[in-house]
């Protein structure tokens, strides 16, 4: 127990000091280590924007209140944000320059969806991007909490929902291995693709242990790579974790439900679905805000209660 605790002490220490405040001697800077490089501000940032849907997750379950924030795509457990006093900045792919400049902020985050604005939004005002590493998304996540209560103060919270998130990750994982077999399924206007262990949602397999019916899975696109009812039936796999991205992105009734979608003799042919293991995964966590804290920890509570009943 004590090396464990050591161990965690030992990443937080590692994950908090990618946002450190250095004395230069003549006055303090501080620091901020992105994905698309480092960033220098003489003081801690004030007035700060989120332009990334899933920074803006993590900054609400911090408690930290930005200054602007994007108005699209948000989740439900986001969607207070929608109201006129948070000023708006944008959308989830496109950064409102104009609002951004006008906003007189200290700092900009952008992510995933906005990294490719950085220059752009950072010729107005000190600019960062948080975008997490897919290949490696707990860890990533746990970073850019570390990050994200540095830049709002909330340095103490953010070890604490580390710590949780610490703990749901490891607790499922010890569930999650030996349990067989898993295919991810995304539905898209009627259509059904898989998702693979490199994608938004790998960490299902890479990080958790289930185990995966295909290994070199074309997911490059945002529908997966597409996949026939029969593949499904021929891979027949324990489990079968679907994301409905219609209902994701606000498009439910083009395709139909991914349930809906689902529901013929070849899928119930399968394992998963003879045995009750399709989950269907809530679709704002999974595709629009994958790399968020709450967003997590609502996929974990999921599978882990799946998990529970079987």
């Amino acid at each position: 127990m004590l090396a464990k605790i050591i161990l965690n002490v030992a990443l937080m220490l590692t994950v908090a000091l990618t946002v450190s405040v250095p004395s230069t001697g003549a006055r303090a800077e501080f620091v901020i280590e992105h994905a698309q490089g480092r960033t220098v501000l003489t003081k801690r940032p004030e007035k700060v924007l989120v332009l990334d849907i899933n920074t803006l997750d993590i900054a609400d379950a911090l408690g930290a209140q930005p200054a602007g924030v994007l108005g699209s795509n948000l989740p439900p457990w986001l969607r207070k944000y929608a109201d006129p006093r948070y000023a708006r900045m944008g959308t989830l792919f496109e950064p409102d320059l104009e609002a951004i400049n006008a906003a007189g902020a200290d700092l900009a985050i952008v992510g995933v969806r906005s990294r490719g604005k950085l220059k752009d939004v950072a010729a107005l005002v000190p600019a960062v991007d948080l975008s997490f590493d897919q290949d490696r998304i707990v860890e990533s996540v746990k970073a850019n909490i570390a990050k994200v209560g540095a830049i709002f103060g909330k340095e103490a919270e953010a070890a604490r929902l580390v710590a949780d998130l610490d703990s749901r990750v490891t607790a499922l994982r010890a569930r999650a291995t030996g349990a067989g077999t898993a295919l991810i399924l995304v539905t898209n206007g009627g259509k059904v693709g898989a998702y693979g262990p490199t994608s938004r949602i790998g960490w299902l397999h890479r990080e958790l242990g289930f185990k995966t019916v295909e290994s070199k899975i074309d997911d490059r696109f945002h529908g997966g790579d597409v996949v026939s009812f029969e593949y499904i039936l021929e891979k027949n796999p324990d489990w079968i974790f679907v994301i409905d991205r219609d209902a994701a992105v606000g498009t439910a009734s083009r395709g139909g439900s991914a349930a809906a979608v689902l529901d013929n003799e070849l899928v119930r042919q399968t394992s998963a679905a003879k045995l009750g293991k399709i989950v269907y995964l809530d679709p704002s966590a999974a595709y629009i805000a994958p790399g968020g804290y709450t967003a997590l920890t609502i996929l974990i509570a999921q599978i882990q209660a799946a998990l529970d009943r079987k």
